[in-house]
């Protein structure tokens, strides 16, 4: 599993997220979310917001799988390909498992996606039916148009709320009997949730990936109880992108009103390319002392060359940023940098590493007895002079 957080060694080429931070709520599949962020460049914040845990002893999933083997349905829908396998398991380990793939074999078997086509075929099962957008939306339009009236539909979850689903099929008529596999429990430590959490709201993280609803809910639960959830939802409105796996994942944000961003397919690749286009079309550039300065969440792109800067330059870097040419007072500059304390002298202490960091000294100008402002070159002068 990630340390809470590692940066890319990308041995001096850096990718399309290289200067940014991405925070990652998955507990499942978090490894190879991870990878696929920081091959790109990114720097990876791991907090798991949840824990899944199988259902192997619990009451409720041996109960749904005596019933399906005794009371056959007319349809089984199958949601997930591992809380498929994760019920196939469990009935093995009951001494059930060859009684209930004889039942499935003789009903209509539809699969939300590939990947659970996949573990019903590897089951040696066939599906009838799988929907080429892997939404449940149209498996629920399916069963409706087929009509479901007096029918018995078994659902086999997977802690991922389905929204409107169950209860559409009961308003039907159908006589629906759901089968969860799987149990989402809060983490076991909570610390890595809690800093995540503070990282957002003090806007240290560029972006966080939520992969399942119950994650989300969690997050904010948690900043709920830590008084936070108000900073939590101004971070993820204003600064900090909210990246959602599908729009189910998204619910529990976009009901308090967060707007998130989602790619066009369900999953772990295309998260990642559409973060590979969002956060660098938010990064600001400007054009100062003849070099073009790139500012991302922990580095800036000097002429495309990456340079990482400390904490407290980049602190300072924004304060100027958001007047660019303008003269920014050490005053302010010494509020914008965290836990200063009143002593001017910090801001020329931090002045002095961020202009290291650059490399290029020029493109901060010391205003004597005023402050600092960005050398900003004198054709953008214009454009910026209301900013």
């Amino acid at each position: 599993m990630y340390e809470e957080q590692q940066r890319p060694d990308d041995g001096g080429q850096h990718g399309p997220l290289a200067g940014f931070t991405v925070g990652v709520t998955a507990a499942r599949r978090a490894d190879e979310l991870g990878a696929l962020l920081q091959r790109r460049g990114a720097a990876v914040l791991h907090a798991p917001a949840l824990r899944i845990v199988p259902l192997a002893d619990d009451g409720e999933l041996l109960a749904a799988t005596k019933e399906i083997i005794d009371q056959v349905p007319d349809v089984v829908v199958a949601t997930t390909a591992i809380g498929f396998r994760g019920w196939i398991e469990a009935a093995d380990g009951w001494g059930f498992g060859e009684q209930l793939l004889r039942r499935l074999r003789n009903v209509e078997l539809l699969a939300r996606g590939p990947k659970v086509k996949g573990a019903v075929r590897a089951a040696g099962l066939t599906e009838e039916w799988s929907p080429s957008s892997e939404s449940m939306a149209e498996v629920l339009d399916r069963l409706l148009e087929e009509g479901v009236d007096g029918r018995r539909i078994a659902v086999q979850l997977h802690g991922e709320p389905l929204p409107g689903f169950v209860e559409s099929l009961r308003a039907a008529g159908a006589e629906v009997v759901l089968v969860p596999v799987y149990r989402w429990m809060p983490p076991e430590d909570i610390g890595p949730v809690d800093r995540l959490l503070d990282a957002v709201v003090s806007r240290s993280v560029d972006a966080v990936t939520f992969t399942s609803a119950p994650a989300a809910a969690s997050l904010l639960s948690r900043a709920e109880d830590r008084g936070l959830r108000g900073d939590l939802l101004a971070a993820l409105n204003h600064d900090v992108v909210p990246a959602c796996v599908g729009p189910v994942t998204a619910l529990p944000l976009q009901a308090l009103g967060v707007d998130t961003v989602q790619p066009e397919r369900f999953r772990l690749g295309p998260l990642v390319q559409l973060l590979c286009q969002e956060l660098p079309s938010r990064a600001r550039a400007l054009p100062v002392a003849g070099h073009r300065v790139e500012i991302r969440g922990h580095a800036v792109l000097v002429d495309g060359a990456l340079k990482p800067v400390p904490p407290a330059g980049m602190s300072l870097l924004r304060a100027l940023s958001r007047r660019p040419g303008w003269v920014v007072a050490r005053a302010e500059l010494l509020r914008a940098l965290p836990g200063a304390g009143r002593d001017e002298h910090a801001v020329e202490t931090a002045m002095a590493r961020l202009r290291t960091a650059l490399g290029a000294p020029k493109l901060i100008q010391t205003v004597v007895k005023r402050g600092y402002r960005l050398a900003l070159d004198p054709a953008a002068d214009a454009k910026y002079a209301d900013v």
